[in-house]
């Protein structure tokens, strides 16, 4: 973490699954007064025996009088846009509402649109880090108005964040379109990580895999997080046998290469990145397998079990 914060802070969440939750219970730490909503009553159920007071509907959510923080932590697209809209019906001039998934920048922009329109501030924040990064400390990628940020948000979002994992990345829509082009990275670098183990796998050479990812995690120059993932990976499980080579692709390095398109640039390892994940549901190949176990270590995307 980078520093405590100075003075409480009322912060509502909207969605408890696993980053929601997480995050919810990282701010309770850092001395920010969390409430909560989520459709689900076991998520509710779970929130509330953590001290986190939860409410059954968004209109219970939201205050009458006060000025409110909302943050909306739900999966992209209809899920997410259905429950900004209904805030930008129930929140007040002065509110803060932020969407902390991974939507797409252009549905933040029209967002944004509209809730400025009311008088609200909205916020567009890339999370990266996975469940692990919002309970210990997740990266931040903020876009939206500059004052606010600095006077609101910042010093919560400093205090919940990882070293230097807070960044504002300017105008709304940035915050989302920095976290786009920031997974689409990671799939170019998760699809190199599986070649390569694969390659060890399949040489004469009997190498350990878990103490090749350990060793090359912590002394060599392409040493990272994502190897020392590996390396658990493979500590559970040496040889990746208990799972398919099956790797599920959100829309997030989809709307990149749409971007890169309409931008003219080429990202070759990208969109084949993505390509080998729709080609690993008709394969079951041993990359597959690492980058399958890699994102249930990142994320919690559960691999398929044979």
């Amino acid at each position: 973490m980078t520093k405590e914060r100075s003075q409480v802070m009322k912060l509502k969440m909207v969605g408890l699954g696993k980053m929601g939750f997480n995050l919810a219970l990282n701010m309770k730490d850092h001395e920010v007064d969390v409430e909560g909503f989520d459709v689900n009553e076991e998520a509710r159920k779970k929130a509330e025996e953590s001290g986190i007071k939860s409410y059954e509907t968004l209109k219970d959510l939201v205050s009458a009088d006060q000025k409110d923080v909302i943050w909306v932590m739900l999966p992209a697209g209809k899920i997410t846009n259905s429950v900004l809209d209904e805030l930008s019906g129930l929140c007040k001039k002065g509110d803060i509402v932020i969407d902390g998934g991974n939507s797409d920048h252009r549905d933040s922009l029209k967002t944004a649109k509209k809730m400025e329109e009311k008088g609200i501030y909205f916020f567009d924040i890339g999370t990266s880090g996975g469940v692990y990064g919002a309970r210990h400390g997740a990266s931040f990628m903020c876009g939206g108005d500059p004052e606010v940020f600095k006077n609101d948000l910042q010093e919560m979002l400093e205090s919940i964040a990882t070293t230097n994992g807070c960044l504002y990345t300017g105008k709304t829509g940035s915050g989302h379109y920095l976290k786009m082009i920031h997974n689409a990275m990671l799939y170019g670098y998760m699809q190199t990580l599986g070649e390569g183990f694969e390659l060890l796998e399949k040489s004469e050479f009997d190498y350990d895999l878990e103490h090749v990812a350990d060793s090359l995690s912590k002394s060599s120059v392409i040493r990272g997080w994502l190897l020392e993932l590996a390396a658990n990976a493979f500590r559970k499980d040496p040889d990746l046998e208990k799972i398919k080579g099956v790797v599920g692709a959100s829309k997030t390095t989809g709307w990149t290469i749409e971007s890169a398109c309409e931008l003219g640039v080429p990202i070759p390892i990208i969109s084949t990145s993505l390509m080998m994940r729709l080609r690993s549901k008709q394969d079951d190949s041993f990359s597959a397998k690492v980058i399958a176990s890699l994102r249930d270590e990142v994320g919690g995307h559960k691999a398929q079990s044979k």
